[in-house]
């Protein structure tokens, strides 16, 4: 029994943190400068907007990680990404106009996300003050409906966690083949070999969404137990 548990623990480390590693040695691997490409990842991301009619989107520089808020309509570039011209920056800046075009086209599984996330970051500043807060009130009450208060108000934290995971991984896997490839492949920029790359770059990106979803139920499941003993 010992050792099908640590074979299991082995396999869900592997399963949750060699995604990360791999997608991170991808992403350093053409992080270069590359020869031929004539821009930079905010510059090709504002040429994509415009190229797709969406010049009220703005390219912005940012240290919170790559991202497209569908609330200010901006494309976020970490500085890599926004300053330099490597395959890695412009397979990442039309990833990031693809979720821009999800959002200008009311793409349903972005606008869910998006409302999810928007809930659950809500929820997350009441549960944090309320978590804190309920098990002083339980020394001093002994209530039974404070412990089931506290109980709820974790599982739907935790559950909402999960939920924003699953919501996040169709999104993530759409922007990235059924919008920044054809763009990339539109563009005329890559070789046909260079755009075998940045499939092989968006394909350990989306492994990362795939091992966060694992590591959220994780997470459930060990609050879950927890809270059964």
């Amino acid at each position: 029994m010992n050792t099908l548990l640590l074979v299991a623990i082995g396999l869900v480390a592997v399963a949750l943190y060699l995604p990360q590693w791999h997608t991170k040695r991808i992403l350093q691997r053409f992080s270069a400068p590359h020869p031929t490409l004539p821009g930079t990842g905010s510059q090709f991301a504002e040429h994509l907007l415009k190229q797709q009619g969406l010049g009220h989107v703005r390219v912005e520089e940012t240290s919170d990680g790559d991202h497209y808020d569908p609330l200010s309509k901006t494309v976020r570039l970490s500085p890599n990404n926004f300053h330099r011209n490597s395959l890695t920056a412009i397979v990442t800046a039309a990833h990031e106009v693809g979720h821009a075009i999800q959002d200008a086209q009311g793409y349903e599984a972005l606008q869910r996300r998006t409302e999810l996330v928007t809930r659950a970051q809500t929820f997350a500043r009441f549960s944090g003050w309320a978590l804190i807060a309920l098990p002083i009130l339980l020394v001093v009450i002994h209530s039974p409906i404070l412990a089931a208060l506290a109980f709820a108000i974790g599982f739907v934290s935790q559950f909402g966690g999960v939920l924003v995971n699953i919501t996040t991984l169709p999104v993530e896997l759409d922007a990235s083949f059924n919008r920044a490839m054809p763009l990339l492949a539109q563009s005329n920029l890559l070789s046909p070999k260079e755009l075998h790359s940045a499939k092989r770059i968006l394909r350990a990106c989306a492994m990362t969404y795939v091992a966060g979803s694992l590591s959220s139920l994780l997470n459930l499941w060990k609050w879950m137990k927890a809270i059964r003993r």
